[in-house]
């Protein structure tokens, strides 16, 4: 009699080619320990508004991330759902009076429900087809919210009201809104971990290495990638209706093409695939947008020269060189 072998979803994940470099499991606690304690004081040496920027970037980063290098799928208009999000937090806010929970709250199920409706239209094709509907849908949202009256059109929603969290705290100081920020960028964190090692995270895995060893296995790779798309999208628009808050303002800058162009650069420079590369990534980018600022139009030049660098030096990412040398130690 034959015997069916069951194969779990960790087995199925498991390439073929050698795996994307990752620290080794018993460091991420300790890792994310020290990242926590970092940012709790970072406050006393660094700007609050910095940070803010810094977080908010990182989470948006990271949400590309689990699209990006554990779905395989590359999006090139993943700022519609971070802009989206932060014109809604914003018009909530502003014009319906409601609190910051439930203005971000918004902002997270536009960013969903656009994720949703993209994402059903863009996985029906692969590679640069699947790029390229993204960026073109994408592109329609920017000319939506370019002429729509609630966006005020270049002027952008200004003077976004920060609130009160739950009615009790003031977020009208910058460090109690950093340490709202932090949590939400830590919990978003911790959500994003336990997704890629989850049992969904390990089909999600498999498919990206070999999606149809995945589907003869009865996996519906469609629905999977559907469901990060949607988990990517909705991560993104946290990220943009908390920065809508720290900046009291939404512009076309955030739904712009180019917004979807930085966070891939954050993605691919920190570390595709790992979890922490993208926060270097963002921390990095913004950096450099913050202190070379004086450099006017050349800090694209510096920003292109940085990213040649690491595509030559850091083939794997920042983070991924240095978890590959980790490995080689421990």
């Amino acid at each position: 009699m034959t015997m069916v072998q069951h194969i779990s979803p960790a087995q199925l994940a498991k390439p073929t080619n050698p795996p994307r470099a990752g620290l080794p499991a018993s460091l991420y606690g300790r890792l994310f320990i020290a990242l926590t304690a970092v940012l709790l004081v970072a406050p006393l040496a660094l700007y609050p508004m910095f940070l803010m920027t810094l977080l908010c970037f990182a989470l948006f980063a990271c949400a590309f991330n689990l699209l990006l290098g554990y779905g395989g799928l590359l999006s090139f208009g993943h700022a519609v759902y971070f802009g989206m999000a932060a014109y809604v937090t914003g018009h909530a806010a502003k014009v319906w009076g409601l609190g910051p929970e439930l203005s971000v709250l918004l902002g997270a199920l536009t960013g969903a429900g656009l994720g949703l409706a993209f994402g059903a239209l863009a996985i029906r094709r692969q590679g640069i087809y699947f790029s390229m509907i993204t960026l073109a849908l994408a592109q329609m949202a920017f000319f939506f919210c370019l002429q729509a009256t609630f966006t005020h059109g270049e002027d952008g929603i200004q003077a976004i009201p920060r609130g009160h969290l739950f009615g009790l705290i003031d977020l009208s100081d910058d460090r109690v809104l950093y340490y709202v920020v932090l949590a939400v960028f830590l919990a978003g964190l911790l959500g994003i971990f336990r997704i890629i090692h989850s049992p969904f995270g390990q089909v999600l895995k498999a498919i990206r290495e070999n999606e149809p060893r995945a589907i003869s296995l009865g996996y519906n790779a469609q629905r999977y990638k559907l469901a990060v798309f949607v988990l990517s999208s909705t991560i993104a628009g946290v990220a943009g209706g908390m920065k809508a808050l720290v900046f009291q303002l939404a512009t076309l800058t955030d739904v712009h093409w180019t917004m979807s162009g930085e966070v891939v650069l954050m993605t691919l420079v920190g570390g595709m695939g790992t979890v922490f590369g993208p926060i270097v990534g963002a921390a990095v980018i913004v950096t450099m947008q913050n202190y070379l600022a004086h450099l006017g139009a050349w800090v694209t030049v510096v920003q292109g020269a940085i990213f040649v660098a690491c595509v030559l030096l850091f083939r794997e990412g920042i983070v991924g060189v240095i978890a590959r040398h980790l490995r080689w130690r421990l």
